[in-house]
């Protein structure tokens, strides 16, 4: 009767670590499925001009969505810059760009709209819309900078050929409504933010695969 009662009394205690585990796996599954992650990150070259873009991956947190469903915009924030470290100096920076792209969405229409610049266009599913802004590109870099009379000179190019690109985007919280910003910057809520993503480009290899 004790090894019955023992052996019951460690099948409860499996099974209550079971739950456990499971609703701890779901509670880290839920955070992760939360904000901003960089899938992919990459390098082109393309004509006379070097093209960097990103893939992320963005979901809104539940606050955020409700206030967009509710009709308030939301303003992220993409960031490009390529840099070459200088070991005598400060890093050189060759290129930088920034982009704000406008994402809202329409009660009446049921349709959410990404507006960049004069540029817009509609959604008829808020994922449709995140995947679009999930990929960004920068501004193209023109070739010459990386050649004598450019930013970097062929023969330094040559002797240190790596480059340093970081990439970030995040949600503006300073172009919330006032009301909002309070609670923005004060909680976690509004926290959307990939953080700054860097990899090594040699635009020499991107130049050389440019027909892949």
């Amino acid at each position: 009767m004790v090894g019955a009662g023992l052996a019951s009394v460690k099948r409860r205690a499996i099974v209550a670590l079971f739950f456990f585990l499971s609703s701890a796996l779901c509670s880290l599954s839920s955070v992760y499925a939360e904000g901003i992650e960089v899938r992919k990150a990459e390098a082109h070259f393309s004509g006379d001009s070097y093209q960097l873009s990103a893939d992320f991956d963005l979901r809104l947190k539940f606050v955020v969505e409700q206030a967009l469903e509710q009709g308030v915009p939301l303003y992220f924030s993409s960031e490009f810059t390529l840099t070459h470290p200088r070991w005598y100096w400060l890093e050189e920076v060759v290129a930088q760009s920034e982009l704000t792209i406008k994402l809202s969405y329409n009660t009446l229409t049921r349709q959410y709209r990404i507006t960049r610049g004069a540029l817009f266009q509609n959604f008829a599913s808020l994922d449709d819309a995140l995947r679009i802004i999930g990929h960004q590109s920068a501004a193209p870099i023109p070739a010459e900078l990386f050649k004598s009379g450019g930013y970097i000179s062929e023969k330094l190019l040559k002797n240190d050929p790596n480059y340093v690109a970081s990439v970030r985007l995040r949600l503006d919280v300073t172009q919330l409504p006032k009301p909002l910003q309070v609670n923005a910057l004060t909680g976690d809520d509004w926290n959307i933010d990939s953080d700054w993503y860097r990899w090594i480009v040699r635009p020499d290899l991107a130049a050389r695969n440019r027909g892949e």
